[in-house]
């Protein structure tokens, strides 16, 4: 969405641009934020591509993530909290693009199964199968934009005993909602953002109790009573799990909280990306070219502090390359900026580092561009704050608001405190409903009498 946004801008600023065909498999736009209630596979057979669960609420403010040319003021007309729900979401990266005439490029239902480099016409043949009539059919093209993102295959471990677990194992890609956990007691194994969120909402509906399990450090939070972190699985023997410090405990549920592969069943090895999950991945030049083919990019290739605006950020450089804009360097050059950015990541010793790092390399894409330069020193400060939030309050950090940094624009507070409301829906998140008194109490405040 985000590359097919940057060609349109450069249209509508005279330029003249290529023919544009993008194929997505979904029967509609939204990657990730396209919500489906399906898992393992979709109604045509293919890999969900969706690690979507249905209560999911923003895990990061949104002032981090907003893009440059589209404010969520803009799109919803008036404030909104700094973490909004699903479909809230959803809602604003849809709104941005449902304005523009984009979707006439984009053939849905339309899965990739193989991509040939020519090197003799230096062109890439594309074989496709539409979904809905089973026809294949193949195009050639002068470049190839992988904009796939790389959270859909999931990696799975496997323990002892695993096999002898009487109760569900899935893995976060496959969770779809907390209420199955109520009154569970629910084992995730790992130690990063699914864990984090799908531990939470767990006890948030009312899970019996939560424990973590990590491979090489806790997350350390100020967990209330019945959540608990625990050093690494060993095996299981029936419901019960052994843990690698002599702890042993019976479980209900596991959710494999152990993260996504780079997988690209659709490209030969010398065009797929293979690469751990980490803020730069090797052979990209400035993160989206590939080193080894400069006609093939990647977008969103990296694990991310920065989203949205990242992906606006590399989209439009990907399209001024792409459209002769931008010259790019040679392959000794690449090399060496591959390199250099290679060399810092390997320094980098903690979250603040981190943060700082991607800033840096969102700054370096957008100074080569007309995408508007926005105040990225404020929002790497909004992302720490953030981090800093949480270690105060993991339950309740959600209710914390920021201020944006495209608008000026403080974010407005939730009308119910994430702990107590239960209702995802973007209707009851934009209304304003009723006195409740539970609400009141929650905040601290004197109960609103009722006549």
């Amino acid at each position: 969405m985000a590359q097919l946004r940057a060609f349109e801008s450069a249209q509508k600023k005279g330029h003249e641009i290529p023919e544009i065909v993008c194929y997505e498999k979904q029967d509609d736009w939204g990657g990730q934020w396209n919500f489906t209630w399906r898992n393992g596979t979709d109604k045509y057979g293919e890999p969900v591509h969706s690690s979507m669960y249905r209560n999911l609420w923003s895990n990061g403010p949104k002032e981090g993530l907003e893009f440059a040319e589209y404010s969520f003021d803009e799109h919803f007309g008036r404030p909104i909290s700094s973490y909004p729900p699903r479909e809230a979401l959803w809602d604003y990266i849809d709104g941005r693009v449902r304005k523009s005439d984009v979707k006439k490029y984009v053939k849905f239902a339309h899965a990739v199964r193989w991509v040939d480099f020519d090197e003799t016409t230096s062109t890439f043949t594309v074989h496709v199968q539409n979904l809905r009539s089973g026809e294949t059919e193949s195009e050639e093209f002068d470049h190839v934009i992988v904009a796939s993102g790389h959270f859909t295959f999931p990696n799975v471990p496997d323990f002892q005993g695993m096999d002898t677990f009487p109760g569900q194992i899935i893995h976060a890609h496959e969770f779809r909602g907390a209420e199955s956990l109520a009154d569970k007691d629910v084992l995730l194994i790992g130690a990063s953002y699914s864990a984090e969120d799908i531990g939470t909402q767990a006890y948030k509906m009312g899970a019996r109790t939560v424990t973590f399990s990590y491979r090489s450090a806790p997350m350390g939070y100020d967990w209330p009573e019945g959540m608990e972190e625990q050093p690494l699985v060993e095996k299981f023997d029936g419901a019960t799990a052994h843990f690698s410090n002599g702890l042993k405990r019976k479980f209900d549920a596991v959710v494999l909280c152990t993260g996504y592969i780079h997988h690209y069943p659709f490209l030969p090895s010398d065009l797929a990306l293979n690469s751990p999950n980490n803020l730069y991945p090797d052979n990209l030049y400035r993160g989206v070219v590939w080193e080894k083919n400069n006609q093939m990019f990647y977008l969103g290739a990296q694990d991310q502090w920065f989203t949205f605006n990242m992906f606006d950020a590399q989209a439009w450089y990907v399209r001024d390359l792409i459209l002769g804009e931008r010259e790019l360097p040679a392959k000794e050059e690449q090399r060496k900026n591959i390199d250099a950015w290679l060399e810092r990541f390997d320094t980098l010793r903690n979250v603040d580092e981190q943060v700082d790092f991607q800033a840096d390399y969102v700054r370096d894409l957008i100074q080569e561009t007309d995408y508007p330069m926005f105040d990225l020193d404020t929002v790497a400060e909004i992302f720490k704050r953030w981090v800093g939030t949480k270690r105060e309050d993991i339950l309740n950090y959600r209710d914390v608001t920021y201020t944006s940094v495209i608008t000026g624009t403080k974010a407005a507070q939730h009308h119910t405190p994430w702990m107590l409301e239960l209702d995802d829906s973007l209707e009851r998140y934009l209304s304003t409903p009723e006195p409740d008194e539970v609400r009141d109490i929650f905040e601290g405040r004197e109960p609103v009498k009722r006549r």
